[in-house]
């Protein structure tokens, strides 16, 4: 039976139950934790390196109130980079390839810095809502044009995590597809759409990693305007 190209965006199921649960826990069991002693591992040194100058680049234009965001924005980060390389792996589930998953992690996120906003600098926030030296006319339309902006922003957030991810593995497996198809017909293209396939599957390793990084870097974004 021919199966559909979307069939690996489906949430895999064993006995009844949805596995998307266990994987979301993988990054909690892969990360690795510092010890106490003097020296760690090599992978805990590369992690703490990354986390500390992720925090320090990310942070630094915050006050005091947008670093107490540190502990947050940056396990989200190296919750979305594990799950999306993970889902890079054969015979794996990418959670973040869900619009609903995608939709939990931004809606919260934003709404909670609009809340921080309002409570903390009410005017300010609210004026945001309508540029300085507008004229009397276009008030009522600008204040409705970034009013929908406003709440477009956590879609927009799920949505690009979602788009380019899903892009990249249909890409991946459309050519991989090929390549198979190819190889007792024609070997040597087929060796080329495998040549393309290989470059393919490094760009999307860095796609997995950006794309966390940018929707970690959108949330700060929102952050600032709010504190």
């Amino acid at each position: 039976m021919m199966l559909s190209f979307f069939d690996q965006f489906l949430s895999p199921l064993y006995l009844g139950v949805p596995l998307v649960g266990i994987a979301l826990l993988m990054p909690c069991i892969i990360l690795s934790v510092p010890t106490k002693q003097w020296l760690n591992n090599r992978t805990t040194v590369l992690q703490t390196w990354l986390m500390i100058n992720f925090t320090k680049q990310l942070l630094t234009p915050f006050n005091m109130n947008g670093q107490k965001w540190a502990l947050i924005l940056t396990s989200l980060l190296m919750f979305l980079i594990t799950l999306n390389l993970l889902g890079l792996l054969p015979h794996t589930f990418t959670p973040t390839t869900q619009l609903s998953l995608n939709m939990a992690l931004a809606v919260p996120m934003w709404f909670s810095t609009v809340l921080l906003g309002l409570r903390t600098q009410p005017t300010t926030s609210l004026g945001h809502l309508l540029p300085e030296g507008t004229p009397l006319l276009l008030i009522p339309l600008l204040i409705l044009i970034e009013t929908i902006s406003l709440f477009i922003r956590p879609l927009a957030l799920g949505v690009r995590l979602t788009a380019n991810l899903t892009a990249g593995h249909l890409l991946i497996q459309l050519i991989s597809t090929a390549t198979f198809v190819l190889m007792p017909i024609m070997t040597s293209v087929a060796l080329l759409t495998l040549i393309i396939l290989i470059l393919l599957a490094l760009l999307e390793v860095a796609v997995a990693m950006i794309q966390a990084y940018v929707f970690v870097l959108l949330l700060s974004l929102y952050l600032q305007e709010n504190i």
